[in-house]
């Protein structure tokens, strides 16, 4: 018998030890995740995945919980996420997983909020970052390729992978461990580049090599691969990215139809306006891919945030990165595009059985109009009534009944017979958000620092020398936006030349003999120009110092690694009025990577600086100045106002808010004069549309997180900015983010559903209108004068003084002198 005990202790021991070693917890929930050609299968169910991406270093892990139960209040059961390599290793073997790189933390909080979660290594992920994640360092690493068949690449490439999944398994983050994470990606949107590859053979041998590293990671989920078109491994499940995926067919038998990326918006250049994606089109595309036995489906972005510090790419990408999402960037619900998704999560759900269970059946009513049906075994069906004109209203008839489906819309009947839900009828309201002033009176008070230039208008000082023009990324290493190329040539008699200097950009400034002679910016596109200025030479030995600066790395197209920056192979030269040049390109060059404050991490306010509160300048380069502010009372989110400032970089508490550049002013486009929302939305080729801020500041408030700022009452705040190109901070400032207008429309019957956030209240009903003509919310446009009396006293007697209210919308609205146009417009105001 004592043998037999210690057998089976010894057995209980190596059971303990196993589990151990795969990472279960015991007694923890583990789930199964497979697939076939309709869905997920998860547990055994066919499921409907309903997800949004939500970055994790572009918000604070003070916000995440908040960020994810609101997508999860929305109707979401997924959260997404990209992997950020170039965050995680910004040099060879040095990890950073803190702060809003604290991944694991993250999954725990999407765990806790008992959601799913698709985890996208990557480990090029694109996703508007500075070398689409990948970090710079690899490109000093021999005989490297990145993203095709060689051993560099690849070696890095799994280094990197296996460390992230092998986190995932020690935090038990994967289902089968009882975590939330059902999908994992390799690599991305290959498929699109990969036809542009020097070498087809290799980007072949590449994509294959890719899934079967992921597949021997052993995750216990499926594997995707986005946008891989037509060379699809056989053991990933590909998938699609785009603003309309119903027409997708994934390659290869038995696999569900995912869409990986609904980009609910677009991201912004400083040279563009605002991009706006209307919401009735974002459920149209939705209910389309439904309705066309879709399963899988992603929102890019749910909350897109901010590019804090030097992570935007591009180049010339703004540190916004709101992307029109349904959670704007400091995390506020946008309506009503989250209403109006929301409802329709709503209804998709609650037809779950039928979506991924039943029999399709489609009926052609018209050659742009489709009904199609999904029935199951015990004979109850789900509908769908698609209308792909875009612009032409129809009324068909479906199984006996008469329906009128709106152009560009899909009518969603759970039933078969009443219609629940149409994308081009909003039925929530419409937030305009307002940015409030909070600084007390009379402004910041500043002090001021110069840049410390004098150590680099000559070349004795610096990191190393060379006789020639270098490529400014690899000589940098991407630790700084800016790298000093410095030369000197001895001349004879006094004597006036034109400097030239041919350069990949993205910017330069050009010093002789500790003297600004000009600057230049490419404009957004063509990155490479000549830079041109009148510059004098005196007796003696001159000195030639230029400053070349990126305003973010390449992140996207075929070997857009090989995008140079900076004055690489030049030429600079000496060109005088005579027609003598002296070619300055093979002189002797001292190299010295970014600027002095950043090296004394001036940011950080350090004790000894010597700031100076007299004589503050305005429009003088190279200044870095400071001021101290209280934080502003409640919950709302804060920015800092930046108008009046030319170009630099912002900091708050220390922290990095990223880049600004508020002189620079966004072009107009045609887009800002035309919206509708029928209609294929396109974001290029000239074709855009609902587009706003055309011949306005690219972009003015930046994003201040609650969590870097000192709340308690009294404690100090510090700003501190580093102004590059000369501007004036007197108007800078500190506002809140908070619902000014609201407003809805309603049909009768319909319920008109008000509310303010933050704790704020309806202070007045300012519009109950049956002529509402034109405008938009905040600022509508007068109409037949079909005001009405009854709405406005009702709407005013419920609402006013509330946080939120509700008012039916009935027959007692109507007055004799106002009979109604069927559509009643609802205007109040929050403060």
């Amino acid at each position: 018998m004592r043998a037999n005990n210690t057998a089976r202790a010894l057995s209980l021991a190596l059971l303990v030890l196993v589990v151990s070693v795969l990472g279960f917890v015991p007694g923890a929930s583990c789930t199964e995740v497979s697939y076939d050609e309709r869905a997920l299968v998860i547990d055994g169910q066919r499921r409907i995945i309903l997800s949004g991406s939500i970055h994790y270093p572009r918000s604070t892990p003070e916000m995440w919980p908040d960020l994810i139960q609101k997508a999860k209040d929305g109707g979401l059961n997924t959260i997404e996420t990209y992997v950020f390599w170039n965050g995680h290793e910004p040099r060879p073997r040095q990890y950073n997983f803190e702060g809003n790189y604290d991944i694991m933390r993250f999954f725990k909080e999407v765990q806790k909020a008992g959601m799913y979660a698709i985890l996208r290594i990557g480990p090029y992920i694109c996703g508007e970052w500075n070398y689409g994640g990948l970090p710079a360092w690899l490109r000093d690493i021999p005989d490297m390729q990145f993203r095709l068949h060689n051993e560099p690449f690849e070696r890095e490439m799994e280094t990197f992978t296996t460390l992230i999944v092998n986190k995932m398994k020690d935090a038990n983050m994967f289902a089968g461990q009882g975590g939330p994470i059902i999908l994992t990606q390799i690599e991305n949107e290959y498929g699109n580049v990969q036809s542009n590859l020097p070498d087809q053979e290799s980007a072949t041998k590449y994509i294959h090599w890719c899934a079967d590293m992921a597949n021997k990671q052993n995750v216990g989920v499926p594997w995707i691969m986005c946008q891989q078109s037509n060379d699809v491994p056989p053991n990933v499940i590909e998938t699609c990215n785009g603003f309309y995926c119903h027409d997708f067919k994934p390659k290869g038998s038995n696999m569900p139809k995912i869409w990986t990326e609904n980009w609910t918006g677009w991201f912004k250049a400083w040279d563009k306006p605002d991009y706006h994606r209307p919401a009735e089109d974002v459920a149209y595309a939705v209910a389309m891919f439904f309705q066309n036995r879709g399963s899988v489906q992603n929102y890019y972005m749910y909350h897109g945030g901010t590019n804090f510090g030097r992570t935007s790419g591009g180049p010339y990408i703004t540190t916004t990165y709101d992307y029109d999402a349904p959670l704007d960037e400091y995390g506020n619900i946008r309506q009503p595009k989250y209403g109006h998704l929301k409802a329709l999560h709503t209804v998709l759900t609650s037809m779950e059985k039928h979506l991924v269970y039943g029999q399709q059946n489609e009926t052609n009513l018209d050659d742009k109009v489709k009904a199609t049906k999904y029935t199951l075994d015990d004979g109850s069906s789900a509908c769908f009534i698609s209308n792909s004109h875009d612009n032409k209203d129809v009324n068909v008839t479906f199984e006996g009944s008469a329906y009128q489906v709106p152009a560009w819309s899909v009518s969603v009947l759970p039933d078969c017979k009443t219609v629940a839900y149409n994308t081009a009828k909003v039925k929530t309201q419409t937030s305009v958000m307002v940015k409030k002033e909070s600084a007390a009176k009379g402004g910041l008070k500043w002090s001021w620092l110069p840049e410390f230039l004098r150590p680099s208008f000559t070349d004795s000082y610096g990191s190393f020398k060379s006789n020639e023009l270098l490529e400014q990324i690899v000589t940098g290493a991407d630790e700084s936006d800016y790298l000093w190329y410095k030369t000197s040539l001895t001349r004879g008699p006094k004597e006036q030349f034109t400097l030239y200097v041919n350069t990949t950009g993205h910017e330069l400034y050009a010093f002789v003999n500790g003297e600004l002679a000009g600057y230049k910016h490419a404009v957004n596109g063509p990155y490479l120009f000549q830079f041109e200025a009148p510059v004098t030479l005196k007796p003696g030995k001159n000195y030639i110092s230029l400053l070349s600066a990126t305003v973010g790395l390449k992140n996207y197209g075929a070997s857009f690694e090989l995008m140079p920056a900076g004055i690489v192979g030049g030429p600079v030269k000496l060109v005088s009025a005579h027609g003598n040049t002296i070619d300055l390109s093979n002189n002797t060059w001292t190299y010295k990577t970014g600027l002095f404050g950043e090296q004394k991490q001036i940011h950080l306010d350090k004790p000894g600086l010597r700031w100076s509160p007299f004589a503050v300048p305005t429009n003088r380069p190279f200044t870095w100045y400071k001021a101290t502010f209280q934080a502003p009372a409640g919950t709302e989110a804060v920015v800092v106002d930046l108008v009046g400032l030319n170009k630099g970089v912002v900091y708050v508490n220390g922290h990095n808010l990223g880049r600004y550049w508020p002189s620079y002013v966004a072009g107009d486009m045609d887009g800002c004069h035309r919206c509708d929302y029928r209609g294929e939305y396109v974001t290029w080729n000239n074709q855009e549309k609902c587009l706003t801020g055309c011949g306005e500041v690219g972009q003015r408030f930046y994003h201040v997180p609650r969590s870097f700022l000192n709340a308690a009452h009294g404690a100090p705040n510090t700003v501190v900015l580093f102004e590059e190109a000369g501007g004036d901070p007197a108007k800078v400032n500190f506002r809140t983010v908070a619902v000014g207008p609201v407003c809805a429309d309603a049909e009768k019957g319909d319920a008109v559903t008000l509310a303010c956030a933050h704790g704020r209240t309806i202070s007045s009903v300012d519009t109950a209108s049956f002529g509402v003509s034109g405008g938009q919310c905040g600022a509508y446009e007068g109409g037949s004068g079909c005001e009405s009396k009854p709405a406005l006293e009702a709407i005013t007697a419920a609402c006013v003084g509330k946080k939120w209210c509700t008012v039916s919308y009935t027959d007692a609205f109507d007055s004799a002198d106002c009979k109604g146009s069927g559509v009643l417009t609802v205007q109040a105001t929050c403060s």
